[in-house]
């Protein structure tokens, strides 16, 4: 696999898989195709931008014509679809533009790789690797066993109606032309460059600011929490050992109700910024619970770390310390994405849902 495309690369899993791919495999070009909408920032990537094995290209997922020149004339053999859109609000808020990328943008990339593929006899070697999520897979109840790649569908937003509809594709697209495909479903991921409308950094963002935490409901519901350096080696090793045709969940073993992870972070935020203890407690703001809002998900990764020998190798302690440390340390980056069209959408959606809980 020399001529890798990662398509969404200048998003939050997306940059840092291309960094990772650009850094340990020196002798391959990796390609990075991203359209930089409000979450796709080419800030995540400067440090490697200026590399001879990464090239940035400026095109939409779902322009069929340019996916099919972008193959001929870069001769990929690896593709790796990373490009979503994935914020559960908006695709309430807007759902035809989830089905717009999520869904038509995945069918575009699977037709052109392959077209290219069955031309040039790349079918045996080349792989397409489509990377899902756990909410395709619907909620969990407490108590209840952890998703397994055996669980049936049972999207409950636009969002995860959208990706499960990707993946039936990528299935299709093995199933009836033979493309050698492969999935992974991961949970709730967290780390540096991650878009701040997501929990993780939108707390850590009002900490700072001493703006109010907006918490659904009673901040009841369960995620389980990934680091995303820890999901970037799991794709790896996926991409080089796993089963064409063949689905791997991709957890944390790391289940927090919402209200446990807030309380942790402003603990851990509030320490670093040298802030008495629970000195930003004040700031969780219960707003009104979100339509559809799942209360579980939780993966069950034991057949990846049984069949190719990955397990997540960063504590959550370790994991979330790192992640409160780097968003501290790059104020400016925070500041330039939190500006214009985010700034103005985060503040319509905060005051639309603000509905303190008796």
């Amino acid at each position: 696999m020399k001529n890798i495309l990662v398509t969404g690369g200048a998003g939050f899993i997306g940059s840092n898989l291309v960094r990772y791919l650009v850094e340990k495999y020196p002798g391959s070009h990796i390609y990075n195709l991203d359209k930089l909408t409000y979450a796709g920032n080419p800030d995540n990537l400067a440090d490697i931008q200026d590399r001879p094995n990464y090239t940035f290209i400026h095109a939409d997922i779902a322009d069929y014509p340019t996916l099919r020149e972008v193959m001929n004339t870069h001769r990929i053999d690896a593709v790796l679809n990373t490009a979503a859109e994935s914020h559960v609000d908006r695709s309430i808020s807007d759902p035809f533009v989830f089905a717009r990328t999520n869904v038509l943008g995945t069918l575009s990339l699977l037709q052109a790789t392959l077209e290219y593929w069955e031309k040039h006899d790349l079918m045996e070697r080349a792989r397409f690797f489509h990377i899902s999520t756990d909410e395709v897979y619907g909620a969990l109840q407490p108590g209840e066993p952890a998703f397994t790649e055996t669980n049936r569908y049972e999207p409950h937003s636009p969002y995860s109606a959208s990706k499960a509809s990707s993946d039936h594709f990528v299935r299709a697209y093995h199933d009836t032309y033979g493309l050698p495909i492969l999935i992974s479903n991961c949970s709730n991921n967290y780390g540096p460059y991650q878009f701040p409308e997501k929990l993780i950094p939108l707390m850590i963002h009002n900490i700072r600011t001493g703006t109010p935490i907006p918490v659904y409901g009673k901040g009841e519901n369960i995620r389980d929490w990934l680091y995303v350096e820890d999901h970037v080696r799991a794709i790896d090793l996926i991409l080089h050992r796993g089963t064409p045709g063949e689905t791997y969940n991709i957890g944390g073993n790391n289940e927090w109700r919402n209200i446990d992870l807030i309380k942790t972070v402003i603990r851990i935020v509030d320490e670093m910024l040298g802030n008495p203890e629970g000195h930003s407690l004040p700031l969780i703001t219960f707003v009104k619970d979100r339509k559809g809002h799942d209360l579980r998900y939780a993966i069950d990764a034991q057949k990846i770390k049984d069949e190719l020998g990955w397990e997540p190798s960063v504590t959550f302690e370790e994991g979330i310390r790192h992640t409160v440390r780097w968003y501290l340390d790059h104020r400016k980056w925070l500041e330039r994405v939190t500006g214009g069209d985010y700034r103005t959408y985060y503040h319509t959606m905060y005051h639309r849902q603000h509905t303190p809980l008796p």
